[in-house]
């Protein structure tokens, strides 16, 4: 008996040497045939210039096609849902705005994809945060104005939910909302650009919007700027107070990250999480993405996940306390 158990102990462990060799040996072949990046948002967006750029670097370090394809609808979640279900062989990969899949689990209940089960983390790679604006015609000055002013007005006050219901734009006005009690009534968009026009227009009191649609109007004076929702000021914008400079903890914005399926190999996994914290690194790179309103954010594939995990948490409870649904 214990001869046998030895024998099967052994031979599991020759089976796991194996398929680690295996594993190792399919990294060190990667990538043997063009890689395709799957947005999951319409071009031009931050996630589309963001593959773009890593996918060109991608093909000048490794030498093979890197073909940026858009699959959007649903939130992101169409695209997510053709990468989730894809081959788990490192060629498709999944580039989106994280914030917005940390969302849909909560928001829908019949997503076709578990966003924790079916897809790999690789990395962040970047974070946009919001601006909070109104337009010039508000007698608002500050974040503390703009709750009181909210407050006095009894739910008249119109926040424009950018890129539609359940967005990361538009839930950012709903946690400020359920932090401080401002009250004001959510107006769906398809898209910021639109939003950002109604609003310059004053069909629209506020918003929070991404800094490379918005900031080009506060600097022609055409929407007042109140506070940026990132943790830290921004080095672009030094004398621009953060939300949470008055509203303790507030943080918000767009996470640009990468996934690949589930079951993709851990060595290709961090050959990938390697090279793109090597890309982003770069001083044109930091650049481009600096000029996209965005800063460079990498991390370990373990790292990516807890921290992708507690957003499913933070967003999933600000959805159930809003009671937001989707019909």
């Amino acid at each position: 008996m214990m001869k046998t158990v030895a024998l099967l102990a052994a031979a599991c462990a020759g089976f796991l040497a194996t398929t680690a060799a295996t594993a190792q040996d399919a990294a060190a072949g990667y990538p043997k045939k063009p890689i395709r990046i799957v947005v999951p948002f319409p071009a031009g967006g931050t996630s589309d210039v963001l593959a773009r750029m890593v996918g060109q670097k991608l093909t000048d370090a490794w030498g093979q096609p890197v073909v940026v394809e858009n699959r959007a609808g649903a939130n992101g979640n169409i695209g997510a849902d053709l990468v989730a279900k894809s081959e788990p062989d490192g060629y498709t990969l999944l580039l989106m705005d994280v914030g917005n899949l940390a969302i849909s689990p909560t928001l829908y209940p019949k997503l076709p994809f578990s966003p924790t089960a079916n897809l790999a983390p690789v990395t962040l790679l970047a974070y946009s945060p919001h601006l909070l604006v109104t337009y010039p015609g508000m007698p608002v000055q500050s974040v503390k104005e703009l709750v009181s002013y909210s407050k006095a007005q009894k739910g008249k006050v119109n926040f424009a939910a950018a890129a539609g219901t359940g967005s990361a734009a538009h839930l950012a006005g709903v946690l400020f909302a359920q932090k401080t009690g401002a009250e004001w009534g959510y107006i769906p968009y398809k898209g910021g650009a639109q939003a950002i026009t109604d609003l310059v227009g004053g069909q629209i009191d506020v918003t929070m919007n991404g800094m490379v649609a918005t900031y080009p109007h506060v600097k022609d004076g055409k929407l007042r700027l109140l506070a940026v929702s990132s943790a830290k000021r921004l080095p672009q914008l030094p004398n621009v107070p953060t939300i949470g400079e008055t509203v303790p903890g507030f943080v918000s914005g767009s996470w640009q990250g990468v996934m690949a399926p589930a079951g993709t190999p851990k060595p290709i996994i961090n050959k990938l999480n390697a090279e793109m914290a090597r890309i982003v690194k770069m001083p044109d790179v930091r650049e481009k993405m600096a000029g996209q309103g965005a800063e460079p954010q990498t991390n370990t594939p373990d790292e990516f996940g807890a921290w992708f995990k507690a957003e499913i948490a933070q967003w999933g409870k600000v959805i159930s306390d809003a009671q937001i649904k989707l019909d």
